[in-house]
């Protein structure tokens, strides 16, 4: 039987989501990769265990994670069942809906019908009578966005959600949405979306600037940019590369002669904080205060605790920050 470790909270930093009562660990696990059934199921324990037991308390998932989609959530319902059941009200579990989840005209965007019928399955896939954040995973073009939005604040009517999130927004349609959200008193109080040293699109589309403007939390995805702002790539692709085994979200062409030279830059300013290249970029994240947690992915228990040094890091220089913007292609 799991018993998880007393000194827990004392190990980790917590932020509030903006003007929101809701307070995240400044890590979080995102069970987006090596929680399928591909996955060994014993390792997911013991990373769920792991992230838990250093004060990590946010899960987070989507309809579709796996592979299989959907198995992620199956896979943390039996964790939460068989292991966990005694800390649920410690936990904070996000899912999310907006990508293709199943056949169908119905099973994909931004509809009401969608939504509420993807939190449903969610639910009963990890046992739960409700998830503490609830996402609209993508903009949808075509939805009226006040559809959208009706459908999250009938979700938290109904009690199957505490709080909603927006994930894949930019900033002008994020301050519309805020606008028809809070008309219905719905709390709507952070945003998920891809963010670091290597990505900056959401400085670019309005995104960090609106989140600061109307007080809502940012939650970062892909923070070591798919693997690459780790160590793995210093000398270029090695044969059990994701780029090898998966090459849905990292390519061969991304890691160019120009790219490696730029990675070994960043990880001489790392070195030189005494840090790893994926500490330096979990900090680098971290470093603006709207920011309220980084997500990271794990395959094995030790990588988390190898990001965690993030929480005794040092803040940066103002040269050490103009370093590293010279390093960003």
């Amino acid at each position: 039987m799991y018993y998880a470790e007393k000194n827990r909270y004392q190990q980790m930093t917590y932020k509030r989501c903006g003007q929101s009562g809701l307070m995240l660990p400044e890590v979080s696990l995102g069970l987006w990769h090596n929680f399928g059934d591909t996955g060994v199921y014993e390792n997911m324990r013991q990373m769920c265990f792991t992230a838990f037991d250093h004060g990590i308390t946010h899960f987070d998932l989507a309809n579709n994670y796996g592979p299989a989609p959907g198995s992620a959530e199956s896979n943390l319902g039996h964790i939460l069942k068989n292991d966990l059941s005694a800390y649920r009200d410690e936990l904070i579990i996000s899912t999310k809906a907006g990508y293709d989840m199943w056949e169908g005209p119905y099973g994909n965007w931004g509809s009401r019908k969608y939504l509420i019928a993807s939190l449903d399955q969610s639910l009963k896939r990890m046992g739960l009578d409700y998830v503490d954040i609830f996402y609209h995973h993508r903009m949808d073009p075509d939805t009226p966005l006040e559809e959208t939005m009706t459908a999250l604040s009938q979700i938290v009517q109904s009690g199957k959600a505490l709080y909603v999130g927006l994930s894949n927004y930019d900033g002008a349609t994020l301050e519309k949405a805020c606008a028809i959200l809070e008309e219905l008193h719905c709390p709507f109080i952070i945003n998920q979306n891809s963010y670091n040293i290597l990505n900056r699109t959401i400085e670019q589309n309005g995104l960090i600037d609106s989140a600061r403007k109307l007080n809502k939390g940012i939650i970062c995805f892909s923070p070591l940019a798919q693997g690459l702002l780790t160590d793995r790539y210093l000398h270029g692709i090695p044969e059990d590369s994701r780029i090898r085994t998966d090459g849905r979200f990292l390519h061969e062409s991304q890691i160019s002669a120009d790219m490696v030279t730029r990675l070994s830059g960043l990880n001489d300013i790392a070195a030189q904080r005494g840090e790893t290249l994926s500490q330096m970029a979990l900090k680098w994240i971290l470093k603006d205060s709207v920011i309220t947690s980084v997500l990271i992915g794990a395959s094995r228990p030790e990588q988390i605790i190898t990001n965690l040094g993030v929480l005794n890091s040092a803040s940066f220089s103002d040269e050490e920050l103009k370093k590293i913007d010279e390093l960003t292609p």
